[in-house]
């Protein structure tokens, strides 16, 4: 199995709270594709879908909340 790590977990929090990729790499001081490619991840391990993306907007799914500390 693959091993969840702590910068996916922050990625996600992070994401959680501020509900845009752009914001997160910003601040992670990472690139949008990153914080993505990240999160894919860390979904494939969960083999959850997390987030529902919009256009411009990201929101938790009900599955996404179960796992948020």
């Amino acid at each position: 199995a693959m091993q969840i790590t702590l910068k996916q977990i922050e990625t996600f929090v992070r994401l959680a709270s501020l509900r845009s990729f752009r914001r997160v790499a910003e601040q992670m001081n990472t690139t949008q594709p990153n914080v993505s490619t990240r999160i894919a991840a860390l979904e494939a391990t969960l083999n959850l879908r997390l987030f529902e993306r919009d256009a411009g907007s990201v929101v938790l799914t009900d599955q996404g909340k179960t796992v948020l500390p």
